[in-house]
């Protein structure tokens, strides 16, 4: 039986992450499958997260998390919800980062900064950074992970793989998508 240190689970991300592969079966043929699959899915990445924001304009639970000014964004901002269209400038900026999340999942090598960078992602949206107004409830961060990891699923069974190599990549973002969500939600939850 190997001995895992919880303590260490919530204080070090590299050993968290290392943990959850480990357990998870995460392994080098899987991120082999996820960066196999980039140049099949870099065409349609405009085409999900625009699929994304549609998704999270229908309700005022999601879209309301976009009023507040995103860190980095300097451009002008909506007095009222209903001026917050797709075409806002704040919201072009927040897609680019949809999407370079989205590449940054298919191309970049799994080490100590890609680590950080996932672990951001989670904190990013709760006031321990980026703007301390844009505190999105766990509840909406699962309802996002679903869609994206639901439009993923459809995306990769509509590319016409050979079965072998969709199976590989489908359980694939499936274990990353989940290991992102526990990286996301262990800054929602106390230790």
């Amino acid at each position: 039986m190997q001995h895992i240190d919880e303590p260490r689970l919530e204080e070090d991300v590299a050993y968290r992450f290392q943990y959850l592969q480990e357990f998870a079966g995460f392994s080098a043929d899987d991120i082999a499958a996820i960066h196999g699959a980039a140049p099949l899915l870099a065409p349609i990445v405009p085409a999900l997260v625009d699929a994304v924001y549609d998704k999270l304009h229908q309700y005022d639970a999601t879209w309301r998390h976009f009023m507040p000014r995103q860190h980095g964004y300097e451009g002008p901002m909506p007095e009222k919800m209903e001026d917050l269209g797709m075409d806002h400038d704040q919201i072009k900026f927040r897609k680019l980062h949809l999407t370079r999340y989205l590449e940054a999942l298919v191309t970049r090598t799994y080490d100590a900064k890609m680590l950080g960078y996932l672990d951001m992602v989670g904190k990013i949206h709760t006031p321990d950074a980026g703007n301390k107004e844009i505190v999105v409830p766990l509840v909406q961060m699962d309802a996002l992970m679903t869609f994206v990891s639901d439009a993923l699923i459809a995306t990769i069974c509509g590319l016409n793989l050979p079965r072998e190599t969709e199976v590989a990549t489908l359980r694939a973002f499936n274990k990353l998508l989940w290991i992102q969500m526990d990286l996301i939600s262990r800054h929602y939850v106390p230790s």
